[in-house]
């Protein structure tokens, strides 16, 4: 039994499915490159909900929004150009309507699918307006919400059609609940947070809340560099937010009273110069820093240690790399990290769960994406739920069980 009704659950719920119109609520904002999706991971992920939909004979209205219109029409940003694109990933005939209409819908061919226009040229959709759901949901019979990536956002695409029509989680959002459930809803401990990126300033609701649900805080990326300045390290001319420094104590409070042991490096990897592989770099332990250098890694001998962590750990949520990872040789901590628990993971002792822009990024530059348990490609709805907050979208779905 789940917290909310999911697509096995339609014939139990509706019965006969034939001909019943889903208006699903997928995430189709992908980059384009000379007119051309330069990205085809979001169109992937539909497939499994769209395919399922289709072959139980429902007739399928896709809702999605495509760049940030603003609530007016823009020819650039018509979803007209992705029906294409998503018929070849999906192996099935997709067909772009710019105004749909009940019975336009109901005419069409048993497991048809349809794409609608970018939803975002309606001013009420981000305003979750009440009128526009009403008449939105007259167009079909249930309603899909297939897109994690935007239930952080309580829009009527995404949340306000759920109050209106049965409401059910698509194959891909069920997913991604399911495994950050494993991650931090109800974990097998002890469970390690790895938490990376340039700013604490940009992930302290995520570092508070994760003090106090995680045995092992592992502090990576330029946020590090605070952390160790609050511990009295000289960190030379590295990124540091010197005026954060009683925030992170208050964090380290947090983890302490929370019994949460908070992992800093204490060899780093410094050079003078931000640039690849600089003539300067070197290893030291962190309180060999110069006054004119910085810190752009962890050192091998704490990448080790980290390691060792994740080797008596049963789940692991990852957040951000451990260095400047595009620039070499400053990928090589989150390179060797990632790699021991993709291995943890193909061995079955690790649940690993990891989500976030640069996140994803650092991972298939590693080479291992495909070994975690479960990679997330949403960016502030993964942030929001790493900070402990309600998704919207998410507890639509919740109050919809039936």
């Amino acid at each position: 039994m789940t917290a909310f009704n999911i697509l096995d659950d339609l014939p139990r719920i509706l019965g006969e499915l034939r001909g019943k119109i889903a208006l699903v609520r997928e995430d189709l904002n992908v980059p384009m490159a000379d007119g051309r999706v330069s990205d085809d991971t979001r169109l992937r992920a539909a497939v499994p909900t769209l395919a399922a939909l289709s072959d139980m004979g429902c007739i399928t209205l896709i809702l999605a929004h495509f760049g940030r219109p603003k609530g007016k029409f823009d020819a650039a940003l018509s979803l007209a150009s992705i029906a294409a694109p998503l018929a070849e990933v999906l192996g099935r005939s997709v067909t772009f309507m710019a105004e749909p209409s009940r019975d336009a819908l109901a005419a069409l061919p048993a497991g048809s699918i349809i794409l609608a226009e970018n939803s975002r040229f309606y001013a009420g959709e981000e305003a979750n307006d009440p009128a526009l759901a009403r008449s939105w949901a007259a167009w079909g019979d249930f309603y899909v919400n297939d897109a994690f990536s935007a239930a952080h956002r309580a829009h009527v695409t995404t949340e306000g059609l759920a109050h209106i029509l049965p409401a059910f989680a698509g194959r891909s959002m069920e997913a991604e609940l399911r495994a950050l459930d494993a991650a931090l809803g109800s974990p097998k401990h002890p469970v390690a947070a790895v938490v990376g990126g340039a700013k604490v300033s940009s992930k302290i609701d995520v570092l508070v809340h994760l003090s106090s649900r995680v045995d092992h805080l592992i502090i990576g990326g330029g946020m590090a560099n605070t952390f160790l300045a609050a511990r009295g390290v000289n960190v030379g001319k590295s990124l540091c937010e010197h005026d954060l420094l009683a925030t992170v104590e208050t964090i380290f409070a947090a983890a302490e009273a929370a019994n949460c042991t908070v992992h800093l490096p204490y060899d780093v990897m410094v050079s003078r110069e931000f640039a690849p592989n600089p003539p300067s770099l070197r290893s030291c332990n962190v309180h060999e820093v110069a006054a004119d250098e910085m810190i752009l890694d962890v050192a091998p001998a704490s990448v080790e240690m980290l390691g060792d962590v994740l080797k008596n750990c049963a789940t692991l949520v990852w957040n951000g790399p451990m260095g400047a990872f595009e620039t070499p040789p400053f990928d090589a901590a989150t390179v060797t990290l990632a790699k021991t628990a993709a291995a943890l993971t193909r061995e079955g002792s690790l649940v690993s769960v990891a989500g976030g822009g640069d996140t994803v990024a650092a991972l298939h530059h590693a080479g291992v994406a495909g070994d975690f348990s479960f990679v997330s490609t949403a960016g502030g709805a993964f942030l929001e739920w790493m900070e402990g907050r309600e998704l919207p979208g998410v507890v639509a779905l919740t109050r919809a069980k039936v």
